[in-house]
């Protein structure tokens, strides 16, 4: 029953994003201003509709999706800088819901377990939106630098199994203590979701330092993402209008293909080397925000 439940919240969230972006975006070209960034975002439609395909259809094999496609926005120069957390929270936000209808059940855990921590990101999400929306664009990319170089060390982490990533557990529930670790690091990993650290490959250390089974990161990570982005950070950014308009959409409905593409037709890949890819691709954006963040500093 709990899991029907958490199901239909993620079609409530995937009709919230939709009525949310699109309100927002009709009213955005009532302006000028609007309507140039409508016009900026159509030149890169083509673009940034195949990131939106395949990083999600990675994002839904475990991977993530944030790393590769703030990457290739930074490449690209698809998005603003500034719109660049926005865009990933606001644009990824129905994929994820898709991922997280699909993959509940994936695992037997335990309810309250996968309750409390699916709370705590959103609340943790919820104000980690309010500090992000009010940073300058020098404020984005310190923080997009901070984000990507520490996801990318994570990641290397996940990759080689060093830390945590190398400790198995059976445990589908938590208790006592661990549930209290579980809960207040969740709710730090959605605030951090907000500046662009994915969510996944942590909360993968997260559970396996915990003791449980690795299967059981599957509901709550990608629980935690759609919960945190359709209820939490998501509408937050829609309201403070710090998202592009164009390539949240593409983001929307290329990364909905991606998801089910992956879901329903690809049971397995030789992600290995892809994975070393991503993680340096990570590395580099990283660096050219930090770049960009100390040109930006010395011309002020």
């Amino acid at each position: 029953m709990a899991m029907y439940v958490l199901k239909g919240l993620c079609v409530v969230g995937l009709i919230l994003n939709v009525v949310l972006v699109v309100s927002q975006c009709k009213k955005n070209l009532q302006t000028e201003e609007g309507q140039a960034a409508w016009a900026f975002g159509k030149k890169h439609v083509v673009y940034n509709t195949i990131v939106g395909i395949l990083a999600n259809f990675f994002d839904t094999l475990g991977i993530g999706s944030y790393a590769p496609t703030s990457a290739a926005f930074k490449f690209g120069k698809s998005v603003e800088d500034i719109n660049i957390p926005g865009t990933l929270n606001v644009g990824d936000t129905f994929p994820v819901l898709m991922e997280a209808f699909l993959f509940f059940g994936f695992v037997d855990i335990d309810i309250v377990t996968l309750a409390l921590m699916l709370i705590a990101a959103v609340a943790g999400a919820f104000l980690g939106a309010g500090f992000v929306t009010k940073l300058d664009v020098q404020g984005v990319r310190l923080a997009m630098f901070i984000g990507l170089a520490l996801l990318g060390i994570i990641m290397l982490c996940r990759q080689l199994g060093v830390g945590p990533f190398g400790i198995t557990g059976e445990a589908l529930k938590l208790t006592g203590v661990k549930l209290i670790i579980g809960v207040v690091m969740n709710f730090i990993l959605g605030a951090l979701m907000c500046i662009g650290v994915g969510l996944y490959a942590p909360c993968i250390a997260l559970v396996s330092v915990l003791g449980m089974n690795v299967g059981a990161a599957f509901p709550i990570m990608m629980g935690s993402c759609a919960f945190l982005m359709a209820f939490g950070n998501g509408p937050k950014f829609v309201k403070e209008n710090r998202f592009d308009m164009v390539a949240s959409l593409t983001q929307m409905f290329g990364g909905a293909i991606g998801v089910l593409i992956a879901y329903y037709l690809v049971k397995s890949l030789p992600l290995t080397t892809l994975l070393y890819i991503v993680i340096r691709v990570v590395e580099i954006t990283a660096i050219m925000f930090l770049m960009d963040y100390l040109k930006g500093k010395k011309a002020a």
